[in-house]
Order: C-alpha cells, then structure tokens, then sequence
C-alpha cells in the first residue's frame, strides 16, 4: 500500500495516479513541500558543478601558502590514539598580527589539493581576493588505536570522537592538540576568528565543538553533517530550540545533498533540515543549502568558496560576491473550506449504534485523576461474541457527530458496508485533577498522560478501562482487532500504547502528532530505526502548515517518524498536505479512508530496502531473518546463565540452582549434564578445557567437557564472568571489587590490569584479539581496551553507549529528555564472526558494530526474567543464545 500521499486542495488527482507520481519518489516530495518555508537556499537540479572555477584552482599571481606534517599521539582525553595532521598558513602570514584559524576534521580530505575541498588553494585565493581573512587552516585525522599485537589490527576512533555529544573533542582540541600544533604561530583567541569544519561525522562534531565551546569557536561550517542516531546527534534541534531566549554566538552554515543517506542511523536530509529549522527558531545566523548529490563531498567541494565567503563576511574587507542568499520565507498555502466525507455523512438505511456514557472513573494509576469516557456500540453487536476495539483519545472530539471526526456516524456507515468489523469505540479523555477546577475545558493531567514515554499510560487502559468495558461487552484480545487513535498529543500517545504493548494493540491512527520534545517524543525515530520491527500498522497525517514552536517543528517531525518506520519496513501509510494547521481539518477529512486503509484485509509484505546503509553499517535489518523467532531451547531452569560454544557449535550453559553445566548438541539439539557445578561465566580456552566462574566459592575453576574433571585455576578471586584469550591469558571481571584481573592458564599469576569501571560485567575479546570489551552494569557504556603483547591493557574508552531503560515512575519533564534509569544493567557479551558485539542488557541484547556504534536492540522474549548472558553458538555459530532467567533461548541471525 501507498506510504506516502500528497493531497492537493486545487487539483482532485485520481488516487491510481497521485499514487504513481508520489510513490516513485519515496519520503522524498515530503520534505520539499515544507522547505519552501522554512529559511534556506537551494541548488537547483540544472545547476551544474563547476571543477574549473577559479576559486577551486591555482592562479597564476597569487601567492601560495605552506603547508607542513605531523603525528599527534600524546592524548590523555583520547589515551592510545595517533593522528595525523597537516598546518596550512598562509603566505600573507607575517606573525605580527594574530591569524584567524579555521579547523577541519577528516583533514585529509580537505587538504587534498586535487580532490573535492582543495581547502589550501581556495584558501590561497579568497585571502588574495581579500575575501577571507588571512586564516591558517588545521588539517586533522580522526584518531587511531593502533595494535601492538601480533595478528590484530588497529581500531577507528572517529566515531567515538566526532559523533559523541558533549565537550571530550572540544577538550582534545582546546587542551591537547592545538597548543601543540599552533606552537610558534600567532593565532587569535576571538571566537569570531576562529571556525571549524567537517564533514558526516566531523560535520556534526564541528558543530559540537563550537555548541561546546562558543567561547572558542564562532563559525561553523558542517557538510553533509550527521546529525543522526550514530550518538546520540538527533537531539540537536530541540536543543538549539531551547535557547531561542539566549542563542549561542555562532554562526552556521550547512551544506546537504537532498539524495543524502537514510539508514539505520537516521534520515540526513530531513535531519539537517530539522537542524536548520530549529536555528532559524531561535534566532541563529545560519545558512542552509540543499544541494543535488548524496553522501560525497563533490557537492560541498563545489560550494566551498561561496560556503567560505559567507562564513567569513563579517571579517571580510572585499563584499561577497558569488553566494547565494537565503530564500524569502514562504507563507503557508491556505486551508480549503472543510467539508465532511461522505462517509461522515448519515446515511439512510444505515442502522446506527449507540453512544453511552460510562460512570466516572478516578485512577490508581494515575491518582487523583477523573476523566470523562464512553463507550460506541455498533449496531451489529452480537453478545457474547467478542468484537473490535478502537480506543479514542481526547475522545470527547471524535464522539461529536456533528465535528470534524463524527466516529459513530463513520463507524456506522464502514461497518454497514463491511470496510471495517464491527468495533467497539471508547472514548476517553485525558484526566483532570479533581482537586481543582478547570480552566477553559482543559484537563490539567493530559500532557503528562499523553506525552510521556514509557509504559504507563498503557497499564492504565489495559488494568482500569479495558476491564470495565469487558464487565459490559465482549471484546477481542487479538491484537489484530484492536486499534488507537489520537490526534496531537494523542496521536503520540497512541503510538506509545502501541509501542509499549505490540501484544496488545497492532493498529495506530496518528494525526497532527505531536512526536517532538513536549516530554521526550522526538527520539522515537531513533528507537525505531534500532528496534527490531514491531506487528505494527500506521497510519500517521500531517501538513506543511503544522505548528512549529519552541519545542519543535510538528512537520519535519511526522516526516522523521514516517520515515524512520518505512525504513524498517513497517506498515506505514503517511498523508501529507500543504497548507491548514494544527487543528483536526485535515485528518478530520481523511479520516474515513484512514479507517478503511488501517482495517483492510491485505496481508502486509514488508519492502526492506538498505542501499543508503555504507559499508561498515550493521543494520538489524540484514541480521534478522524474516520469519525466525525465538526458539525455547531449555525451559523449566532455576537460573540459567554462562552460555557459550565449542569451535563445532555445541551449545553449554548452567542451570545455577540445580546446580549443573549443560550441554546441547548443535546437529540434534539432545542435551546432557557435563558437571554438577555452578557457574556464572563460562569459556572454551586454547587447551580445549572449559573455563568457568565460581563466585560463591572465590574461585576460576577449569572443567574437562569430556571427563566432568574439574581443577582449581585461581583462587581468592571474586569472579563474575570471563574471556579466555588464544594465549592462555584469562580476563575476570570482579564486579564487587570495581576490576578486570588477568590471569595466567600458564603460570596461575593473577594481575590486577583495570580498576575504575562502577559494575564490571559482561566481557568478551574481539575475534582478533586486540580488543576486550567490558560491559557496566552499574552504568550505561561498555568499555573497550587494547590488549596489548603481554597481556595489559590500555587505550581505555566508554567507546559503547548502551541504550538505557525509560524510567516509568521517574518525572517527565516538559522539553525535556524522558527520564533514564541511570544503569544499563549491561551483562554478558558475545562476539560474532563478523565483529559485532552482543551485550545483554535490561531492555534486551543490544548490538554494536567493530567501532562501538550502536545498531540495534532485541527486545527480550521472557518478560520479568533476568536476561543474563548470550553466545553464538549452533551450526555455522549463526544461532544467538541468550540466558533468560528459568529458559534458554535461541534465534537464527543472517550473520554475514
């Protein structure tokens, strides 16, 4: 079915055609629709890059500046990182009078005077033309861990550096690598002489430093930036919203190719768009320019003298010539006249339902709360049988038979004609306190039920208004039968009815959203393009003409959620249009149909379509296998933890009640007892021996898989889990005592090698052995060391940020972020061939690529049990075990 329909208030198309000529293009005529008001330039598609202007190459008379080379390895903020770095200053540099600096991330590509930037040439002729400043230019690499062991490789620290919030760059940067770099050189401490610049990742990393840092840096100039989900980098527009009352000092400009990617990290042209859009809020000087091209710096390269003379205008002693200026903001297009559908219409012969009033209802849940409610009963009713449910928010709207929604009369009319089955309505209004009095109609307890994240508002219709109407009706508990609506903050609200309980409701009609940063919502797109897909069906509605305010633009947000859910191949139809407001006009008219398409028959097949996933990018999306779940492998256990496999696949784990290690064939799945012990960690070593932990006993112990012969390994050790190494080299994590201790198979020394982590937990050695990963249970990173020769460890990062449980009964603030639970509950850790890293967690097994970039979540199949550890194990090793507190369970991955 269509995801996308653009609906004309001065041309009816016929639906096979408005299909045709939207469809082709994707999300994509969404996001254009509302440019046009918002503040920025475009390139129009018969612009042509221009290689030979002579800005971008060398002319004859214009001075030439230098540019000289260097390593930087002698970070403390970045410990075991080298990069290199180039210094360009320019010829009319005389060192009297301080230089402005420009700094550039993925330095290389800029500094390349053949390639797409040339940054030494253009800069050589802007400051000859005197339209830039006299600027010397920092070229800086990302940095790199190198390996100091045999048959391992060096790590990529870019990602941790530049896609990270907060100041650990801007630190680097200000602290570490420029004092040394500019050493000898006069350069100016005026944060409007000082800008910086980069590209994808270093594109939003130098916006970071300069939000960072505004005292440092003044002007930022980001190409193609990835202000996406890759850390954390959607967040940035809600926040530059906030400081609409106080802006930061800094300037901006961004450059993106409207054939951007859209993958599992996010959307990139509607991520900047959003960005542009929030610092034209609060009052930004900023510059947008949406140019043809994709994720390359051709088209960024080609605007870089024009970018420059911008960014440096206010410096400049020549005019700027040779930019383009923002665009007019556009207005709005106006509204039709509304009209209802003719579904919305009564009609005769129609055999009409009731509407009954249901008695007030004060909330455990949410206490002190009252709400007004009812209940729409169709006329097909059959008692006893089990019918339909539609749940309505802020149902007092869509009861009206004589407003925009009209349900009883639609619902009459669709359920006469068989486009829908016979549904129960109840319509429900946000609480009020009963304490006071309301004022002009309004419940004083609607945003925090309807905006906030989390499970609450969910518990409450399924444990307090669910049951009541059952005490009159029979309804069905397929979730295939049972649909939410809202509009606004119910429209959000609805979704994370959904979101929260997919076993219980599978159909959501969202209008107008409100999937911003009223209390959190706007980082639903992120959770869903790193969720494993729900059975979900939505149909979501919105227009150019939607409020755009403080907390957020309401426009560019439906477009995040649409496409987000398209990108994991939900369900998902999304209807746009130019013009009207936040009001119920629009999805009031389309209602009808929204109805008949969320209830049709046909089978959803899903289009999965990754092309804008790079290579390195781990999308759950090419690991999933349609149609595989998970398998109960042992059930009935007292606590199940300690999974791990042999080189064949054979699968081992412990029941730590009984107590007893297990294990199950790979070829015939038998299982057999090996030893009558109890272990929380369990690994094969080099020997072919198991290694286990024995906690309560203060002990390593190795175990014989063939005899059951168990021997002492280490004594007076407290271990939790454990990693063997190919050298003989054993990794305990102490978590009572905050240390990871190697020992020796060889010799049994025993050596503190790390103290400091809150809860060391889960741990685990990359395939190549340069690298241990330990999880935090007490905290929300996993930490990654290199592993040195002999054995110590270094280079120590919180490279891995873990997604971490919404707190339910925490207080959820307006503009604010939903409020965390501070521990990740991070435990046992697993590698697969391909270098992803399996950590499990209180929210499920969470999944990172070689680089500690988060790419997905899989949501714990046993409810209420612990989930302790997981394995690879299985034929191939392309099974994922995990240890579910009283079961063990298995899935099949596409693990490449």
């Amino acid at each position: 079915m269509n995801f996308v329909q653009r609906h004309s208030q001065d041309q009816r198309q016929a639906p096979s055609a408005r299909l045709n000529s939207w469809l082709r293009f994707g999300l994509r005529p969404i996001l254009y629709l509302f440019c046009a008001a918002m503040l920025f330039s475009t390139t129009s598609a018969a612009d042509e890059l221009n290689p030979d202007h002579p800005d971008r190459n060398v002319q004859p008379g214009v001075p030439q500046g230098k540019v000289k080379t260097g390593v930087f390895e002698d970070s403390k903020i970045f410990p075991g990182t080298r990069r290199d770095y180039s210094v360009y200053v320019p010829a009319q540099f005389t060192g009297g009078t301080p230089a402005c600096l420009m700094v550039f991330q993925d330095g290389g590509g800029y500094s390349n005077v053949t390639g797409a930037f040339r940054v030494p040439v253009v800069f050589d002729n802007l400051i000859y033309q005197k339209a830039m400043p006299v600027t010397i230019a920092v070229f800086v690499n990302p940095g790199t861990i190198p390996t100091t062991k045999p048959g391992a490789v060096d790590r990529s620290n870019r990602s941790f550096e530049y896609d990270s919030m907060g100041d650990r760059y801007a630190r680097f940067l200000v602290e570490e690598f420029l004092p040394v770099v500019l050493k000898g050189l006069n350069v100016s401490t005026d944060p409007k002489h000082r800008a910086i610049s980069g590209i994808s990742s270093g594109g939003i990393c130098a916006f970071t430093v300069a939000w960072e840092k505004p005292d440092q840096f003044g002007k930022v100039l980001s190409h193609i930036g990835s202000f996406t989900n890759i850390r954390g980098g959607w967040a940035y527009p809600g926040l530059v919203r906030k400081t609409k009352d106080n802006p930061k000092p800094i300037k901006v400009y961004l450059q993106e190719g409207k054939d951007d990617l859209n993958n599992l990290f996010g959307d990139w042209p509607l991520a900047n768009q959003d960005l542009a859009a929030a610092l034209r809020f609060a009052g930004y000087e900023y510059q947008f320019e949406m140019t043809d091209g994709g994720h390359s710096g051709k088209w960024g390269g080609d605007r870089l003298a024009s970018a420059l003379r911008w960014l440096w205008s206010d410096l400049a002693e020549s005019p700027i010539t040779n930019t383009t200026q923002p665009a007019t903001e556009a207005k709005s297009a106006t509204s039709p006249d509304w009209q209802p559908h003719p579904d919305a219409i009564v009609q005769d012969g129609v055999p009409h339902g009731t509407v009954e009033d249901m008695p007030e209802l004060e909330s455990k849940i949410f206490p002190g709360m009252t709400r007004e409610w009812s209940l729409y009963v169709p006329a097909q009713y059959q008692k006893g049988k089990p019918a339909a449910l539609m749940v309505f928010q802020d149902g007092g709207g869509y009861r009206n038979v004589t407003g925009r929604w009209r349900v009883p009369v639609v619902f009459d009319n669709l359920i006469a004609r068989g486009d829908m089955p016979p549904t129960i309505a109840v319509f429900i209004n946000p609480g009020h306190d009963k304490s006071t009095p309301k004022v002009d109609g309004r419940s004083s307890n609607r945003s925090f039920e309807y905006d906030s994240l989390g499970d609450r508002y969910a518990r409450f219709l399924l444990e307090e208004i669910i049951p009541e109407v059952e005490k009159r009706y029979a309804l069905s508990h397929d979730p295939e039968l049972r649909a939410i609506c809202g509009a606004s903050s119910g429209g959000i609200c609805s979704f994370t009815v959904a979101w929260e309980r997919p076993n219980e409701f599978h159909k959501v009609l969202s209008t107008i959203g409100s999937f911003t940063n009223i209390r959190g919502g706007n980082v639903y797109p992120s959770l869903i393009r790193k969720t494993e897909p729900k059975p979900l069906r939505i149909y979501m509605a919105d227009t150019s003409g939607d409020t755009d305010n403080a907390i957020g633009s309401w426009p560019l947000s439906n477009q995040l959620m649409a496409s987000a859910l398209q990108y994991m191949g939900y369900d998902i139809r999304f209807d746009w249009a130019e013009g009207y407001a936040h009001s119920a006009d629009h999805g009031g008219a389309l209602f009808p149909e929204a109805l008949k398409w969320l209830w049709r028959n046909e089978q959803h097949q899903s289009k999965i379509d990754t092309k804008g996933d790079l290579k390195g990018d781990m999308t759950l999306l090419n690991l999933l296998i349609p149609g595989e779940n998970w398998q109960v492998v042992a059930d009935n256990l007292g606590f199940s933890d300690a999974p791990c496999s042999d080189i064949d696949g054979n699968f081992y784990f412990s029941d730590m009640k009984a107590p007893a290690v297990y294990k199950v064939d790979a070829n015939d799945g038998q299982r057999k007892e090996i030893v009558k012990e109890a272990v929380s960690g369990l690994k094969f070593g080099p020997d072919g021996l198991l290694y286990g932990c024995q906690g309560a006993k203060s002990r390593v112990i190795s175990i014989n898989a063939a005899t059951g012969e168990v021997k002492e390994v280490a004594a007076n050790v407290a271990p939790n889990d454990l990693a063997v190494g190919t050298d003989g080299s054993i990794y305990i994590t102490e978590t009572k005592h905050q240390r990871v201790t190697r020992i020796s198979i060889k010799t049994g020394e025993v050596t503190v090698v790390d103290t400091g982590i809150n809860r060391p937990n889960g741990i685990a050695l990359s395939n190549d052995q340069g690298t241990l990963a330990v999880s935090d249970s007490g905290g929300e990173n996993v930490w990654l060391f290199r592993v040195n020769a002999d054995g110590r460890l270094d280079a120590k990062l919180p490279t891995m940020a873990m997604r971490l449980p919404i707190d339910p009964s925490g207080e959820f603030k307006a503009n604010e972020p939903p409020p965390y639970q501070p521990a990740s509950r991070g435990d046992g850790t697993a590698v697969d061939k391909s270098g992803r890293y399996y950590v499990t967690s209180a929210v499920g097994v969470q999944i990172f690529d070689p680089t500690g970039r988060h790419c997905g979540v899989l949501p714990k199949p046993l409810e209420g049990q612990p989930l302790t550890s997981c394995a690879l194990a299985g034929l191939n090793h392309e099974y994922l075990y995990m240890t579910n507190g009283n079961t063990v369970f298995r899935r099949k991955l596409k693990i490449d």
